[in-house]
């Protein structure tokens, strides 16, 4: 058989495969309008009220009427499919997936993707062999997914004209514009390998000339976007090192379309109630934005909307709207987001002609910290009850203000034990490709008596090759989860058996191959090092016999959590560590909470913090960071898990700003040498304190997927 009947057969079964896409569409979205409840029913409303009941009070009122007391609305917003308040009552007591179900059967995921792909919104077919002709200005591999609401089949022949590696036609109803097609992209993870992703669609925008608003029409519109972002092989190759050289830079566009505060329009409602879902501050002067929708962009821009669970129902249906739609919306958002990340966005001109050398290390080693706490121990089950772990505290927090997402709920990994090997071989897999450089095990020592050893042992036992250091987390355990004095359950005895010996039962770990080293130095962090009964007599035990045994040289880290916690300088000991290591949110900035009063639950008692207000005040002390503190990010810090109504927590944490700080921490590194630039994570799986990076529900992988933007790396 020839390769030219190896292609029509192909063609056949694509073209096959896209009518039942097609009749699947058709029936899916009868079955949507046939179970989509009457706006005028107030069965509905009766039901929200009572959910929000359980918050009790004002808090009620506000969930219910949308809005904190005095706040006054745009017209329709709470109506508005995407308001807070219609979004909540879909996203309760619901799982989320934000796209097909059937594409989980209906496609193959691309076995080695491309280093970019080109989302083609497809709605007028006559348009797209021009699109088509123009790709073939991209003379370096990319990946081609375009998704067809036009209502007519696209053959597979027809897509290899624009010289793809891989191309993919996905059938979506009109619906949401070009927008919500490319979310569903989005949430199905099909964009999540991409570094760098070309947005383009079809849209002919034949009214344009009929607003007096807008300029131009349709074709001209189209077309000055296209020959700026695809005119040549050499425009697409100047934008393309750009992005590579800088990997703050996060959208190319036309010339002309970064619009500014001028077009909010009806749209700043909108954004402000989709900010909600992530309890997200809006700061409306700072609106910046690609308008048209077509652009060059930093595939994590896109990856992080996953954040937002936007849902079909989000989107208005199709009434020729110009303004106040959620695509409308999430237009804007791109340019906030981008900035929000800490990038900037540029117009074809103001692209360098030579834009330097392409970064190809990543910018740091990020280390997150690790928490054993996953498998069953006899301490635990006799402190706790038989079958105890930390999972247990997690899936009973209650939330205590509307958007507040606890529990945090596990995607890709389940609720899993580290018992196994599986579970450790999939957090690898999952670290290296998001630019982990390895993990900090937090080691529990207690006078000679180890706990949690089971899962760094059996790390220690096997040959996967997963880098990790530790962090002796010399801190009592207590009822309270708060490392003090009181309800203790097991104590650091110091008096029982001295802590020289803690480096004679670690000497295993420190000698294995895969143990983490900066400058040839092995990395150790001890969290409250200044409570040692002599710290001086002992560090220098542990550097002597490390010599001894050949591990070589330390590089001891003390943990910044402050000097509540006791200071190396009152403990008569300082200059006795090679440096500190930032662990957010110890010894930092807090500052109030943007949330008001009245949305909260009337039994909460902790204290609540701004997320955003930490990552600002942060970001100034990096620009004097000493030269032997290594600087540290957290992902957020919420124990609601584990104190329900006397937490400690900050409201407001999202992919963009925690991308914007990691990026911060590994520009205030940047003139060390490479192997040195260490920056610290809180954390991998701190489930019980939200700090997680490993995929959940709520967030899929978007905070993995920050670190590997914000390292340079994707």
């Amino acid at each position: 058989m020839t390769d030219r009947d190896d292609h029509a057969r192909d063609d056949e079964l694509i073209e096959l495969r896209q009518q039942l896409d097609e009749l699947r569409t058709s029936l899916r979205s009868a079955e949507e309008r046939a179970a989509r409840p009457d706006p005028l029913d107030p069965r509905p409303w009766i039901e929200r009220g009572k959910r929000a009941a359980r918050f009790g009070g004002r808090a009620a009122r506000a969930i219910v009427h949308g809005r904190r007391r005095g706040t006054p609305l745009a017209p329709g917003a709470v109506d508005a499919p995407s308001s807070f308040e219609r979004w909540s009552d879909r996203m309760d007591a619901s799982r989320f997936v934000g796209f097909p179900v059937d594409w989980r059967f209906s496609r193959v995921p691309v076995a080695r993707p491309a280093g970019i792909a080109v989302v083609l919104h497809c709605h007028f077919p006559e348009l797209l062999d021009e699109l088509l002709e123009r790709l073939r200005a991209i003379e370096e591999p990319f990946d081609l997914y375009v998704t067809n609401s036009s209502g007519t089949p696209i053959a597979a022949q027809r897509l290899r004209t624009a010289g793809a590696r891989h191309t993919e036609v996905l059938t979506v109803e009109n619906h949401g514009r070009d927008i919500w097609p490319l979310v569903q992209l989005v949430n199905a993870g099909i964009l999540d390998p991409y570094p760098i992703v070309l947005k383009v669609h079809t849209k002919q925008s034949a009214w344009r000339a009929e607003h007096e608003t807008l300029d131009g029409d349709g074709a001209a519109w189209r077309a000055s976007f296209v020959e700026a972002l695809l005119g040549s092989p050499g425009d697409v190759s100047a934008i393309l090192s750009a992005m590579r050289a800088d990997p703050d830079l996060a959208v190319v566009t036309a010339d002309g379309s970064i619009a500014g505060t001028e077009h909010w329009g009806g749209d700043l409602e909108l954004v402000r109630a989709i900010y909600r879902r992530l309890s997200m501050p809006l700061d409306p002067e700072s609106l910046r934005f690609p308008a048209g929708s077509m652009y060059w962009i930093r595939g994590f821009v896109l990856q992080g909307l996953r954040a937002f669970r936007f849902d079909r129902d989000d989107f208005e249906p199709e009434a020729g709207q110009v303004d106040g739609t959620c695509a409308h919306a999430i237009e804007r958002m791109i340019g906030l987001l981008s900035q929000e990340a800490g990038m900037r966005m540029a117009t074809r001109s103001e692209v360098p002609a030579e834009a330097g050398p392409p970064c190809t290390a990543p910018r740091a080693r990020l280390v997150p910290f690790y928490l054993p706490q996953f498998h069953r121990v006899a301490e635990n089950d006799r402190w706790w009850g038989k079958g105890f772990t930390e999972w247990y505290n997690v899936v009973k927090a209650h939330p205590s203000f509307p958007g507040h997402d606890v529990p945090l709920r596990p995607t890709e990994l389940g609720f899993y034990s580290l018992e196994l090997d599986s579970v450790r071989e999939q957090q690898l897999e999952l670290s290296r490709e998001h630019g982990i450089d390895g993990f900090m095990y937090y080691y529990y020592w207690f006078a000679g008596r180890k706990l949690l050893e089971k899962p760094i042992e059996r790390l220690l036992e096997s040959d996967l090759q997963q880098p990790f250091c530790i962090m002796w987390a010399n801190e009592n355990w207590t009822r309270r989860w708060d490392g003090g004095d009181t309800d203790i359950l097991i104590g650091q005895e110091y008096e029982s058996v001295p802590a020289e010996q803690f480096i004679e039962d670690v000497m295993p770990l420190l000698r294995d191959p895969r143990y983490l080293r900066a400058g040839g130095a092995v990395v150790l962090a001890v969290y409250k090092l200044a409570q040692l009964p002599d710290p001086a007599a002992t560090v220098a035990r542990w550097r002597e016999r490390c010599r001894e045994e050949g591990v070589g040289e330390l590089l001891l880290l003390q943990v910044d959590v402050g000097t509540a916690m006791g200071s190396l300088r009152d403990a008569g000991a300082q200059g006795i560590v090679d440096g500190s290591l930032a662990f957010a949110p110890h010894n930092l900035e807090w500052v109030a909470t943007e949330i008001p009063a009245d949305q909260w639950d009337r039994r909460f008692q902790g204290r609540a913090m701004s997320y955003r207000a930490m990552v600002d005040a942060y970001e100034r002390t990096l620009e004097r960071l000493p030269s032997d503190a290594h600087p540290g990010a957290m992902v957020t810090f919420d124990n609601t898990a584990r104190r329900q109504w006397q937490p400690d927590l900050f409201t407001g944490s999202n992919p963009y700003t925690f991308r914007r700080w990691l990026a911060a921490c590994a520009a205030a590194v940047a003139d060390r040498d490479p192997d040195e630039r260490l920056v610290f994570v809180n954390a991998w799986n701190e489930w019980a304190e939200s700090a997680v990076l490993e995929p959940t529900e709520q967030y899929g992988r978007s905070f993995l997927q920050a670190c590997r933007s914000a390292v340079g790396v994707g």
